[in-house]
């Protein structure tokens, strides 16, 4: 059986997606090579996953302002 990605991820899930340990995860937002997260409620943050796809795959480029390939 296979499980179902969430819609929106915590940190730790956002980086277990990419294959990615939550400090490195962490470091790559930081330093805007990734997305942030969204404030979905106070100090409740997520990342959207099907944005998190579109990047796996080269697509997610222009979703955001401040990627630094």
């Amino acid at each position: 059986m296979r499980t179902q990605a969430p819609l929106l991820a915590s940190e730790t899930t956002a980086a277990r997606l990419l294959d990615l340990g939550t400090r490195q995860f962490k470091a790559l937002v930081e330093e805007g090579h990734l997305p942030q997260g969204h404030e979905i409620a106070p100090g409740v943050v997520r990342w959207d996953t099907d944005l998190l796809k579109k990047i796996s795959s080269g697509q997610g480029t222009g979703d955001w302002g401040q990627i630094q390939w």
